[in-house]
């Protein structure tokens, strides 16, 4: 199935100077195909308009009713530079271009900050400290 013909129109195109890309609408037609990855919308895109695959940033995917066709959106960097300098972090963690920073849940931080608001006359460091020893 992934080897039927996928076909790609773009659509409200626009350049973007300030922010160094051009960017547009796409219209992927995947008969008989549940859907396209961004992966390889990516690379077709980028074949379309002769660019590097690393500077084509593809996001906000619906397939429509029924199935056959879904709508997003592109952006094609003029550089691999400026892509890592506009992008959004989590876009450049799904393509690889960057590490995900990993923190403690949500839960965890909220718990941590009120265990320290509890504390006083001590130092908030070692308060928490304290309390991961007994855990």
């Amino acid at each position: 199935m992934s080897d039927s013909p996928v076909t790609i129109r773009t659509r409200k195109f626009l350049r973007n100077p300030l922010l160094s890309r051009k960017q547009m609408v796409v219209d992927v037609l995947h008969p008989n195909r549940a859907n396209v990855s961004k992966d390889e919308l990516r690379t077709k895109i980028a074949e379309i308009y002769k660019v590097d695959k690393n500077t084509v940033s593809v996001f906000g995917f619906r397939t429509h009713y029924g199935g056959g066709k879904t709508t997003g959106f592109a952006l094609i960097y003029d550089s691999y530079d400026a892509l890592k300098k506009f992008e959004p972090h989590y876009r450049l963690v799904r393509y690889g271009e960057a590490t995900k920073v990993e923190k403690p849940s949500r839960q965890q931080r909220k718990q941590r900050k009120n265990k320290q608001k509890q504390v006083r006359g001590t130092s908030k460091n070692a308060a928490a400290a304290k309390d991961k020893k007994k855990k």
